[in-house]
């Protein structure tokens, strides 16, 4: 669980309540609302030290200093640990040191603490309490208060003597990660323990291991996937990962939060059902919808693999934002309530769950992007802060407050759409459980600022990357107000678990199905692979904000189809966000060639002006150098832009191969151009295509996309990847 000094008052902002009464050292008070002006709020102290002054645990001097570095003396140590540790201190009466004297006003806070086992004084039988503590005799009290273990005793200190009294309570210290020392190799045990290193521990060891807050505080244990795509093939690990995780924990819920359909060969043929007997099998609590659900929308049954599939799952759904009403396969199984019992197999509005007894929200949210990057045609989406607002005061109202929104709108997407960053300004949301983005975040990340940059109750986000390579867990620990005080994040990396033999012989029903689709040859030998970069781990390149190799091979094969239909066609545009995966070098498969243009588009034509087709450019261009799903790959066409100039300013020059010489366009000019339908339709925002199309300028073909890659690469025999400048960006060639 996360300390209290690591980033945040998080649990200093909540505290305060909890220590109220717990101590009150000599000296004089301080109000919640004062500022020790010795004590900078940069300081890694600050927090600790405010919270604990505002609950009475610490108090400052008369001229209103904190004095960091003075000393603590024992009988102010003595004062302060017995009250956090809520001792009688009626069992502290009369007087057990000869050096101190009943009425003193340290007298029985050392006396509570004695009877409790926890001192024992010097071997004179004195306490001396107006002797400085040191550095090793608090490690011990802490210890020994805190009833504090550890499985290693090693620690690096070089100045704490083996086999010294107080070594065994300093490694334990540290290796809890409580403590780490003057310098790395240095403790000081004999040096007097600092106020504010007094403070810091106290509070950390106390938020870590304490007594006084820990029956106020509930903990939610969270396991979550997103983006799976219908990559089944590690499906057994993750179900082996799932089973581990509540063999510790069987409260934890496991979350999804979107786009289990469109990406493989699983999904083309079983259209999600193969994909949901495992998330059946691993006990699923609540999902919610990703953009590419909607994917076969546009097709002649419409919504019904999406209707089937939340029919046939064993658990519910929440959708918040997403209108269902004139969707004929969709609107019966949505429920506009919040509901305490929630049907399996329907989409709720929100719904509230009770965990270890007690009440959390939950609810559901999906890009409003949706409708330019997939297919719901009669499904609409509503503004995703507007409705968070909305839920979040719904849910309140009801009592709840520990509230989780599940989200498919990207953790940094497009903020001209959505994101879970700027969701997280929204005060309320505890816990955003997020997908669409694909983002391995490997730590949770906290948000703690409204939209103002106004400080706010912290917001966690996690995001467990894409196609089931890893399982996300999360723990969060609420105070009694329902606030963030805590949290620790994981990503399980499934692939090195041990396939669930259940699951493994249910999957093989599923595979032998498509291996044969899988491994038929196209044909096409790529002579080297040709990759689909995404942005990870500080790479600059992607499919989604630079020319690729395999954009290139891909629009060659629409241009050469488009020309066969009509031989005036100049140029092609593929979708980034349309491009899933590589193909490896060797024997291009049927398999690989699915799974790289997974969506059944077809090939479309479009009659575009010059300034239209400048136009979709400046569209293409306008997140970059930061991806987006709509960054054209383009053949027939070659352009330069700058990224660091306004958008809709970016496009500099733009030539067009006609009849094999290469001109600069023309935007007077008519041109015939190819696209995928989808595209063509106005999908990814392209607004000036949609005109098009609304205008009768655009022609779909009926060809299948994956069926013309096929025959194109079959016809070409081997292909080798080809950068050629078709696409470049000055400002990064200028760095």
């Amino acid at each position: 669980m996360k300390k209290v000094n690591k980033k945040s008052a998080l649990f200093l902002s909540s505290v305060s309540a909890a220590l109220v009464a717990s101590a009150v050292a000599p000296g004089t008070s301080v109000s919640a609302e004062d500022v020790f002006p010795d004590v900078p709020s940069d300081h890694p102290y600050h927090d600790v030290i405010h919270a604990l002054a505002e609950a009475g645990v610490v108090t400052g001097y008369e001229d209103g200093t904190f004095q960091l570095y003075s000393s603590v003396t024992r009988a102010e140590a003595a004062v302060m640990m017995a009250r956090i540790l809520d001792l009688d201190m009626e069992t502290g009466e009369g007087s057990t040191f000869s050096d101190v004297y009943e009425g003193d006003w340290y007298a029985a806070s050392i006396n509570a603490l004695h009877e409790a086992g926890y001192i024992s004084g010097m071997e004179d039988g004195t306490f001396q309490p107006k002797k400085e503590m040191t550095r090793g005799e608090f490690a011990q009290l802490i210890v020994e208060a805190y009833g504090l273990e550890s499985d290693a005793s090693e620690h690096p200190f070089e100045d704490v003597q083996e086999g010294a009294w107080y070594e065994d309570a300093i490694a334990t210290l540290y290796n809890l990660d409580l403590v780490s020392g003057q310098s790395e190799t240095k403790f000081g045990p004999k040096d007097d323990i600092r106020r504010g290193d007094f403070a810091w521990l106290l509070a950390n060891t106390d938020y870590e291991y304490g007594f006084t807050l820990g029956d106020e505080h509930f903990e939610l244990s969270l396991m979550h996937t997103n983006d799976t795509h219908a990559h089944l093939d590690d499906v057994a690990k993750r179900v082996t990962a799932v089973n581990e995780v509540r063999a510790e924990n069987p409260d934890a819920l496991l979350l999804d939060a979107g786009d289990v359909f469109s990406g493989t060969l699983y999904f083309n043929e079983f259209k999600g059902q193969a994909d949901l007997e495992f998330m059946n099998m691993m006990g699923y609590d609540l999902m919610t919808l990703g953009n590419h659900e909607f994917d076969l929308g546009s097709s002649a049954e419409g919504h019904k693999a999406l209707a089937d599939f939340v029919e046939g799952a064993d658990f519910p759904f929440v959708s918040s934002n997403v209108n269902f009403s004139q969707d004929e396969n969709m609107k019966g199984l949505y429920n506009s309530y919040i509901s305490k019992k929630p049907a399996d197999g329907e989409i709720y509005n929100s719904v509230i769950k009770e965990v270890g007894g007690e009440e959390v929200g939950f609810f559901g949210l999906t890009t409003e992007e949706t409708a330019d990057i997939s297919s719901p045609e009669a499904i609409t989406f509503d503004n995703y802060i507007d409705t968070a607002e909305e839920r979040v005061k719904a849910l309140e109202a009801l009592g709840v407050d520990k509230i989780v929104a599940l989200t498919h709108i990207g953790y940094d997407d497009n903020p001209n759409y959505d994101n879970d960053q700027l969701l997280a300004e929204v005060d309320g949301i505890d816990v955003i459980v997020g997908g669409h983005s694909h983002s391995k975040l490997s730590e949770p990340v906290e948000v703690t600022t409204d939209e103002n940059g106004d400080p706010k109750d912290p917001t966690v986000i996690v995001q467990a990357g894409q196609y089931g390579d890893y399982l996300g867990t999360l723990d969060v620990e609420f105070d009694d107000e329902g606030v963030v005080v805590g949290y620790a994040g994981d990503l399980i990396d499934v692939s090195e678990k041990e396939a669930n033999a259940e699951a493994a012989a249910a999957l093989e029903k599923y595979t032998s199905k498509i291996e044969d689709i899988r491994d038929e040859e196209s044909g096409a030998v790529a002579t080297e692979a040709f990759p689909n970069p995404r942005l990870e781990d500080g790479d600059e390149i992607s499919v989604r904000n630079s020319e690729t190799a395999l954009g290139n091979l891909i629009t060659d094969g629409m241009l050469d189809k488009a020309k066969e239909y009509n031989p005036d066609t100049v140029a092609a545009f593929q979708n980034s966000g349309g491009i899933r995966e590589a193909i490896d070098k060797g024997p291009i498969t049927i398999g690989e060639i699915l799974t790289v243009m997974p969506f059944g588009n077809t090939l479309a034509t479009m009659e575009l002006s010059g300034a239209e087709i400048m136009e979709a450019l400046e569209h293409s261009v306008s997140n970059a150098p930061k991806e987006s799903g709509g960054f054209l790959q383009v053949s027939g066409l070659n352009y330069t832009y700058d990224s660091s100039l306004a958008v809709g300013e970016r496009v500099q020059s733009v030539e067009l191969n006609v009849d094999g010489e290469w001109v600069a366009l023309d935007e007077s000019a008519t041109y015939t151009v190819a696209t995928n339908a989808f595209t063509a339709k106005g999908g990814d925002g392209y607004d000036v295509f949609a005109n098009a199309y609304e205008e009768g300028r655009v022609t779909d073909l009926g060809s299948s996309d994956w069926e013309n890659f096929r025959d194109y690469v079959a016809e070409l025999g081997e292909v080798t990847p080809v950068i050629e400048d078709r696409i470049v960006d000055v400002a990064s060639e200028e760095q």
